[in-house]
């Protein structure tokens, strides 16, 4: 069983918005988020989505996905005060759903709306082969990492990847490391690989597409428009 996790609990202070949140900006009279849950909705790999949504904007969801027959939602659950939390509450709900299967979640932003097909595939084949899945993509730029003792530390380019989502797990081993950070009180992970790193998993990759962004800024929403514009330039000309 394939469970895409979405979570959608963010404010988007960032954003500058004041009306809604960023994943109910629309675009083309399309919230954000609608564009995230067809990817997953559309895949015949994908079997249940779950979202972990504001509260108060439940609602609207549920009313937005009758409107665009997104048809795999199965739960939507309240957000946390992170994205810990967020994700935590997703993936509780999970759990629920897969009632004691074997599952693989994909754990996605609300507000990365231009992953593939592809990427959800290769997703989910590669937690088959190792047990989880971290969408990357090639370092463009140099990293520095500053040291406590004020060296600085410049890893190789070549050998540097930047993570994105889905990041991807078998839903025993995800939901074990975050009862363990629960457990010791450690609620700042920033990210589910992150988390499952310190907690001594094993991590695969994929290299997912270069224009697979979170929409946090004005900025952002400019790239998210125009990438919306060239796929359907792509559909009407075949380009």
């Amino acid at each position: 069983m394939n469970i895409a996790v979405v979570f959608a609990g963010g404010s988007g202070m960032r954003m500058h918005t004041k009306a809604r949140p960023k994943q109910f900006l629309e675009l083309n009279g399309k919230p954000i988020i609608i564009y995230t849950l067809e990817l997953f909705d559309n895949h015949p790999m994908i079997d249940s989505i779950v979202v972990a949504c504001i509260e108060d904007w439940i609602p609207f969801l549920e009313k937005m996905l009758r409107k665009f027959e997104i048809n795999k939602v199965v739960k939507i659950v309240p957000g946390g005060k992170t994205g810990q939390e967020s994700i935590y509450n997703g993936l509780c709900a999970a759990e629920v759903v897969a009632d004691g299967k074997d599952a693989t979640v994909l754990i996605h932003d609300g507000v990365r709306p231009l992953i593939t097909e592809n990427t959800i595939k290769d997703n989910i084949k590669k937690v088959e082969e190792c047990g989880s899945c971290i969408t990357c993509i090639p370092a463009t730029e140099t990293f520095i990492v500053k040291k406590e003792n004020e060296t600085l530390e410049i890893p190789s380019r070549s050998d540097s990847l930047i993570a994105r989502a889905p990041q991807s797990f078998r839903l025993v081993d995800i939901m074990n490391a975050h009862r363990k950070a629960i457990a010791e009180g450690h609620n700042d992970f920033i990210d589910s690989c992150t988390m499952m790193s310190h907690y001594g998993y094993k991590l695969g990759t994929i290299i997912g597409p270069i224009e697979n962004i979170k929409i946090t800024t004005p900025a952002d929403f400019f790239v998210f428009r125009a990438m919306i514009k060239v796929h359907e330039d792509q559909q009407i000309f075949g380009l």
